[in-house]
């Protein structure tokens, strides 16, 4: 059975009088990648401040590692990893240096030189941070957040700003994290690509949750068929891509050409669900 690592039950958050969050709930499992998604203005910042300890709930419950984050002590935190979308800049650093001294601050922290390996550093490890890249400076980043081993890490749009070579190594990088993740993010492909499940706010309010195959097939439903027999095209719209294949070619053979199936894809099922509730408003 998972052990339940983020807790999240009937959670609310107001400002004044108004109310950013209402009745969030959802959990995250050890070893799990879930990304919170939503349009600006949604929560996702404010539910994930919450997480992290930096902002106390109007209402509900959240445990972290079976500890309230707000009353988190020094023990607790040396169990949380944080990377935050703004960079802190310690340019005069050299990058080992940085990260023996952060080190330093935890009872079982990463052995450097394997830390500097695993985020693709080793080269630079003599480095100042100012010379890094940009790409490099967010992987300094993951490896500052995970130097103390931590049982959960939380990552804030982590590529933002990045290319598109930069951001599919960063997701490299934290796919093979041995670590519970919860990341927010505007990039549907990220969150495709990294995560075990999504949870979906609009509004202050989670409006889905689910692996993104489960949340395209029940909030989309079908997937694109397109293929081609002789000088005819032909595209076709089914809950049930396998069949329907296996049945084209039962029917045409040889001649059944340019096959191509388009799953029921994340930004589909995200579209779906922003634009029902803008409806709805």
């Amino acid at each position: 059975m998972t052990t339940t690592v983020i807790d999240v039950d009937g959670i609310r958050m107001r400002y004044g009088a108004t109310e950013v969050l209402h009745d969030v709930t959802f959990q995250v499992g050890a070893g799990e990648t879930v990304a919170l998604l939503g349009p600006n203005g949604a929560g996702k910042t404010t539910t994930i401040e919450i997480l992290e300890g930096f902002r106390r709930r109007t209402a509900g419950r959240v445990a972290v590692l079976g500890t309230d984050p707000f009353l988190g002590g020094d023990d607790w935190r040396a169990r949380v990893g944080i990377v935050l979308q703004s960079w802190r800049d310690h340019a005069k650093w050299r990058v080992r240096e940085l990260l023996a001294h952060l080190a330093g601050y935890y009872p079982r922290p990463w052995p450097v030189d394997p830390l500097l390996a695993a985020v693709g550093l080793t080269d630079q490890a003599g480095q100042k941070i100012r010379t890094l890249s940009g790409g490099q400076r967010r992987r300094l980043d993951v490896a500052i957040g995970v130097v103390g081993r931590p049982d959960v890490l939380f990552l804030d749009e982590p590529t933002a700003g990045f290319d598109p070579v930069a951001r599919r190594e960063f997701h490299d990088l934290v796919a093979g994290l041995e670590t519970t993740v919860l990341l927010t993010t505007h990039d549907l492909d990220e969150a495709a690509r990294l995560a075990d499940r999504i949870v979906i706010l609009d509004q202050g309010r989670v409006v889905a949750s689910g692996s993104p195959d489960r949340l395209a097939q029940s909030i989309v439903g079908a997937d694109e068929v397109r293929w081609r027999v002789g000088d005819a095209r032909f595209t076709r719209s089914t809950p049930d891509s396998t069949a329907f294949v296996r049945d084209l070619f039962a029917t045409h053979g040889a001649a059944l050409a340019d096959l191509e199936v388009r799953r029921a894809s994340l930004e589909a099922t995200y579209l779906t669900l922003v634009r029902k509730a803008e409806v709805t408003r």
